[in-house]
């Protein structure tokens, strides 16, 4: 009872939200729990929040084949997107979820510029834009939320340069809503600067 008005508390302080955030995952996690997504998710829906990214961090993305169904569980509840390997799948309707399993943004920016050196793209035409139209992951988080204390990833490197960040000391098995919600608390008590 107590830990529902708490998160009733925390839910009212929130008036400002991140329009898109993108939380990181490792393997590991995962593995210990899968349908921590889904509460995510849930929770995201509930607030208000227009888009989530999941980034999965491993080094064989079929390892995660396991785990694709209560990944696959989201598109119940959003439009879920799935990328893992070289698969892509879409499914489901609501907020835009994605799903990203082993992607790596060095790679990310490597086929970019292979991209456009095969269609031939001329040095002096290349600016943001243009870059930014090669991207696999058209996406600008507002907040990055990495579980566990953890590093970040590589993932969104281009993309998540204006993004604000917020390191959680629980592990992703034990994230309540209420650890979420203070994330989201967080970022609205920041004064985003873009870089100026």
């Amino acid at each position: 009872m107590i830990y529902w008005l708490y998160a009733r508390h925390l839910a009212r302080q929130i008036t400002v939200l991140p329009e898109q955030i993108c939380i990181m995952v490792d393997e590991k996690d995962l593995r210990e729990a899968p349908d921590k997504l889904y509460d995510c998710v849930t929770w995201s829906v509930e607030m208000g929040i227009k888009g989530v990214i999941f980034h999965i961090s491993t080094k064989d993305p079929s390892s995660m084949d396991p785990l694709l169904p209560a990944i696959r569980r989201i598109s119940s509840i959003a439009a879920l997107t799935l990328h893992c390997g070289v698969h892509e799948e879409q499914s489901g309707k609501g907020i835009a979820v994605t799903v990203a399993v082993g992607k790596s943004g060095r790679e990310e920016i490597t086929a970019c510029i292979r991209a456009m050196a095969e269609e031939h793209i001329a040095p002096e035409a290349v600016d943001e834009s243009v870059f930014e139209r090669y991207l696999t992951f058209h996406y600008t988080p507002d907040l990055m939320i990495k579980t566990g204390g953890d590093h970040l990833t590589d993932f969104l490197i281009w993309q998540s340069v204006y993004s604000e960040l917020f390191f959680s000391d629980v592990n992703w098995k034990f994230l309540r809503k209420v650890d979420f919600l203070r994330a989201l608390r967080d970022y609205q008590s920041r004064v985003r600067r873009f870089g100026a």
